[in-house]
């Protein structure tokens, strides 16, 4: 039986090259940003996995752990390990879930949001300081050169596991219906309003929907729905709205949000649409990470009440116009 090794050793130039040339990227990059030393780059006490999850956790308030060992692809006995290290430590809670109490419901404590702040400053001044020292006119092309290779690469990781998206058929609407409103319950304790609310979204489109303007995407994993979202046409002239992202919890950290929001704005763009708004609010960390990543801008944001919480209400808007580079 030919060893792994050897199979890398015996493959064709055309395949040793870009694996030659990845795995000195990786010792390049690891040096420059010094990953290898995290704690004392950042003169933090945390390493790199634990700065990780850290941020995971700031940026997705209502998190439970079987959901972080899946986004953070960690193993089930080391993210224990290091919860119970954080617990002792004073940065977590770790609590039953609401839902499922077979499932711990894992919070930052005030102590732990100042250090995920502190982390998230430190980051970024490092960061910036290495792109200072980019010169003005070759920065367009480094972010453009990681956003492409992000790209494919996620697209390699979703075909390995399994992911494909596809135009919606019978029975997925009522299917969005059903998991926004059992999700948005479970994880955020949201009442039936919410799930009225998506089923009138829903209804309005399979009653009246014009298919050059407006489509709906399923995101499978191996052959079963795992996410869905829904480009529609807003009041405003020339302008599309995003609605009902929503990825399955056991589904996530794979790339699939980010892909549902790329077809949906790539459709958007080809139909001729100038804009595309959303409307989404403060709770959800995630999605809104991902509306950035696409270019989305907050447009404003009003505090209600819906769905029996209280909520921060924002519009996010995207030029279409302006292509990333």
């Amino acid at each position: 039986m030919t060893k792994p090794l050897e199979k890398t050793a015996q493959a064709p130039s055309a395949v040793r090259a870009p694996i030659q040339e990845m795995r000195a990227f990786n010792r390049f990059y690891t040096n420059l940003i010094g990953a290898l030393d995290y704690s004392r780059h950042l003169y933090v006490p945390y390493t790199l996995t634990e700065s990780r999850v850290l941020y995971e956790l700031a940026h997705s308030p209502h998190t439970d752990a079987a959901d972080l060992r899946v986004a953070l692809s960690l193993d089930a006995g080391y993210l224990s390990r290091l919860l119970a290290k954080f617990e002792r430590d004073g940065l977590v809670e770790r609590t039953p879930s609401a839902p499922d109490p077979r499932r711990q419901r894992i919070t930052l404590t005030a102590r732990g949001r100042d250090a995920a702040d502190l982390l998230d400053e430190r980051s970024r001044e490092a960061v910036g300081s290495l792109v200072a020292e980019v010169p003005a006119a070759d920065r367009a092309r480094l972010t453009a050169a990681m956003r492409t290779v992000r790209s494919i690469l996620e697209r390699t990781g979703r075909r390995r596991a399994g992911v494909r998206l596809r135009e919606s058929r019978a029975g997925d609407l009522g299917w969005i219906v059903q998991r926004h409103g059992e999700l948005y319950a479970a994880e955020h304790g949201w009442n039936t309003a919410y799930e009225g609310l998506v089923a009138r979204i829903v209804a309005d489109f399979a009653q009246d929907h014009d298919p050059r303007l407006e489509r709906v995407w399923i995101a499978e994993l191996d052959g079963r729905p795992v996410g869905s979202v829904m480009c529609v046409r807003d009041g405003e002239p020339g302008t599309a709205r995003l609605r009902l992202l929503l990825v399955e919890p056991d589904a996530r950290g794979l790339g699939i949000g980010d892909e549902l929001v790329s077809a949906c704005v790539g459709f958007a763009r080809e139909a001729g649409y100038r804009d595309m708004v959303l409307w989404t609010v403060d709770v959800l960390a995630a999605a809104r990470v991902i509306y950035r990543r696409h270019g989305f801008v907050l447009a404003g944001e009003k505090p209600h009440r819906a769905f029996g919480a209280d909520l921060v209400g924002q519009d996010w808007r995207l030029s279409l116009g302006d292509r990333p580079a």
